[in-house]
């Protein structure tokens, strides 16, 4: 059942519909469902349109809404309902696809004469009348293709996008929010921050890191392999490549071919750019046998692998082809199981913690209807992935049959400073692949046993948390990892030698800094650094010259006392090493 605002957003599709059909006679409709924050509706159109004609359909929109006009569903069967849309080639593909036994109805928008104005093939429902949609409500957004059912072998359409509140305020509301998500775009930010590109001539998804950036994931990934090393993980570095025989027998090639890129001949051989590390770390287990008295095996990798995507999915950061997984593996016993997923969840929410993201659900994934595996492992590794996210007291849902066929998952969604959810982190059992690698341990009676294993991803993938973390952040980062923490901002050039020597002593404390020494006024110097979001600015003049100080601005405005150059480097390094989410 649909919820009064996803009613009030189908209803206003229609009303789309109904204007679109109106001032483009001639034009054929698809389908125009409710969506999260809006709607839409596909059309084929006798003419290209533009943002230019959206304010004409609005207008016409809002004369239908404000009609006061009822939704009236009617019941069909199957030959009437193909009578009505004989002329509606869409319409006609989905009857033929509905089941034989199938309920067809169409709603109606009926003005109060009772004469109908627009009606279309619907399940519904809708609200009972215009009078419950606010004109002043709704708008539309924005303009694109979409293929008929997504199929690139059918016809391309014109996707139109709206939005629809209850009131006015909500919608300046939502609107004000898009406002702040384009401020925080992290294709836009990463551009005037210098931290990455995309070149499209040079291969379409693939990141360059910029040294802006570079040294955001120096930053990021010494964190990273510190904390391994603390939660007892060994680190792990593999080849990008491998056989074709590797992807056969971990069945990738079976059911994730179309991602994967094709192979390339080495020696009259098949080699394959790797979509994952698991193959590989399974490889290094099977270097020698194995004894219960070696598990638990974590083992981590910051491992680059390629997945083919297509190009009209690739977003910036977000959606990539080639990407640094976060990536780990976990081989045990059963006895050891249930203490290893609760550790790594405990790990996990340190980590986002750290970060600044403290709003985390959890999705447990169950069993899907086709599966490997035995059912007592299954049992047990639900159990174990519940028991861990009640123990950290974690909000959760039951995603019940999302797991994949090889077994069950813990996935953590974040918010960030928007309220936007994303996935990150995913906890996944793996049943399948020691069965295909025959892999084994000796247990304490020198029997064979099959290790449990456990795919671990905790930021998922360095490109995605990165555009995750500009977002969340607006490019305002906390101090440790801001890809400038500190500039030191001469009042003229009188005084660019003492900056130097300011720039140089914080420096030699592996504190990124540099000495603004250009032309350009103080004032002007202030204002880039705060666009350029330095945490820090080191303002200096005779004054501080004379008394070896430094006067200290934050890039929101704020001042603090000044400092003797080693106290302010001090202060700078304690909240670094604090990984202080604050100045």
């Amino acid at each position: 059942m649909l919820n009064e605002e996803s009613l009030i957003r189908h209803s206003v599709s229609h009303c789309l519909a109904a204007a679109v059909t109106k001032l483009f006679p001639g034009t054929k409709v698809a389908i125009g469902p409710s969506i999260e924050n809006g709607f839409y509706y596909d059309f084929l159109l006798p003419r290209a349109i533009t943002a230019e004609d959206l304010p004409a359909i609005e207008v016409e929109m809002k004369q239908l809404i404000d009609s006061k006009s009822d939704f009236v569903r009617i019941a069909l069967n199957r030959d009437d309902a193909k009578t009505r849309f004989a002329d509606e080639p869409f319409k006609l593909e989905l009857i033929d696809d509905l089941p034989a036994d199938a309920e067809l109805s169409v709603y109606e928008i009926r003005n109060q004469d009772g004469k109908t104005l627009w009606y279309d093939l619907c399940r519904g429902p809708h609200v009972a009348n215009t009078r419950e949609i606010h004109s002043g409500a709704f708008k539309l957004m924005s303009i694109a293709g979409a293929y008929w059912r997504g199929d690139e072998t059918k016809p391309m359409l014109t996707r139109i996008y709206g939005t629809a509140w209850k009131t006015p305020k909500d919608l300046k509301a939502y609107l004000s929010f898009l406002e702040e998500v384009e401020k925080r775009d992290h294709r836009r930010l990463g551009k005037e921050m210098d931290l990455y590109s995309i070149h499209e001539e040079a291969g379409a998804g693939l990141i360059y890191w910029h040294p802006n950036g570079g040294r955001m994931r120096v930053a990021i990934e010494d964190f990273w392999r510190q904390e391994q090393y603390r939660n007892g993980y060994e680190i792990l570095y593999t080849p990008h490549i491998g056989k074709s025989w590797l992807w056969e027998t971990s069945g990738h090639l079976g059911f994730y071919k179309s991602n994967m890129y094709s192979p390339m001949q080495i020696d009259q051989q098949d080699y394959i750019l790797k979509p994952m590390n698991c193959p590989f770390h399974i490889m290094i287990y099977k270097t020698r046998g194995r004894s219960y008295r070696e598990l638990p095996l974590r083992w981590a990798e910051l491992g680059t692998v390629y997945r083919y995507e297509r190009s009209g999915v690739l977003h910036g950061l977000l959606r990539v082809r080639g990407f640094t997984q976060d990536d780990a593996h976990i081989f045990c016993t059963p006895e050891q199981i249930e203490g290893e997923i609760l550790e790594v969840l405990r790990f996990s929410l340190n980590l986002w913690k750290v970060f600044g993201f403290k709003d985390i659900k959890a999705y447990l994934a169950t069993k899907p209807s086709e599966s490997v595996g035995e059912p007592a492992r299954w049992d047990q590794a639900l159990e174990s992935l519940r028991k861990a996210v009640e123990a950290e007291q974690l909000p959760y849902e039951i995603d019940e049959g999302g797991g994949a066929f090889y077994g069950p998952k813990i996935d953590l969604k974040i918010k960030d400073a928007l309220g936007r959810e994303w996935q990150m982190t995913t906890i996944q059992f793996d049943f399948n692949e020691p069965e295909r690698f025959d892999m084994h341990y000796i247990d304490a009676e020198g029997n064979r046993q099959r290790p449990y294993m456990v795919h671990r991803a905790l930021l998922g993938s360095l490109e995605r948390f990165f555009g995750v973390l500009i977002e969340h952040f607006g490019g305002a980062f906390p101090v440790w990892i801001a890809p400038e923490q500190a500039a030191v901002i001469p009042v003229s050039e009188v005084f660019n030698d003492y900056a130097q020597s300011v720039a140089k002593a914080l420096r030699l404390k592996d504190i990124r800094v540099t000495a603004e020494l250009g032309d350009a006024r103080m004032n002007a110097k202030i204002r880039d650094c705060q666009n350029r979001k330095i945490p820090y600015m080191l303002v200096v003049g005779q004054k501080e010259m004379d008394q070896e100080t430094v006067s200290i601005r934050l890039r929101d405005g704020r001042q603090l006392e000044a400092m003797q150059v080693p106290e302010c480097a001090a202060y700078i390094t304690q909240k670094i090493i604090e990984k202080s989410l604050d100045l």
